[in-house]
């Protein structure tokens, strides 16, 4: 790579990777250390080709749905999750904020299959239509409709203090812009 192209494979990492980073987290259920993992993989791929990509950004959050989904078809899986701190105390159901409500919404996510939170995370915080979201993971528009009914279903099950919110309080839950840090477990 000349220093031209390192230069602005640079400026792309700095005005980007806040952005990424929040994806690739949600892509691996609220781990913050595997996101970064995730997305640090992604950025050495794009910088061996950053000369004849086109569209950086899309390319890039491509290959972190792509490597999401090589991880949840490897046939062994950590079934326990090591954390630097133990898991938060439940707080008082009396005190329903948008920060509890996200909280909730990130320990029912994490709960899910990779499965189940890639193709969640594509179709609502990603916002792409299911034909685009089956595109990306390889499979039919068919068995992303499903899969998204079934996990919407165990979302329910998994946290049915969601069920609760009115449509006032939905607008209040924040959009897709909030801070890496309230994605981390």
């Amino acid at each position: 790579m000349n220093a031209e192209g390192l230069e602005s494979f640079r400026d792309f990492v700095d005005s980007r990777s806040s952005a990424l980073l929040k994806t690739a987290v949600l892509l691996c259920g609220g781990d913050r250390h595997a996101g970064e993992d995730l997305l640090q993989n992604a950025l050495v791929k794009v910088a061996g080709r950053w000369q004849r990509i086109d569209e950086p950004e899309a390319y890039v959050r491509r290959i972190l749905y792509r490597q999401q989904v090589s991880r949840w078809r490897l046939k062994w899986r950590r079934r326990e999750v090591s954390v630097a701190e133990p898991p938060e105390a439940a707080a008082a159901p009396d005190a329903a904020s948008a920060a509890e409500l996200r909280l909730v919404m990130r320990e029912a996510l994490s709960r899910l299959t990779a499965r189940q939170r890639t193709v969640l995370v594509l179709r609502y915080f990603e916002d792409l239509p299911e034909a685009d979201v089956a595109r990306l993971l390889g499979c039919s528009v068919g068995t992303v409709r499903s899969t998204t009914h079934r996990s919407l279903a165990r979302l329910r099950v998994l946290a049915p203090e969601l069920a609760a919110l009115g449509p006032a309080d939905a607008e209040e839950l924040p959009s897709r812009d909030f801070s890496p840090a309230e994605v981390r477990p």
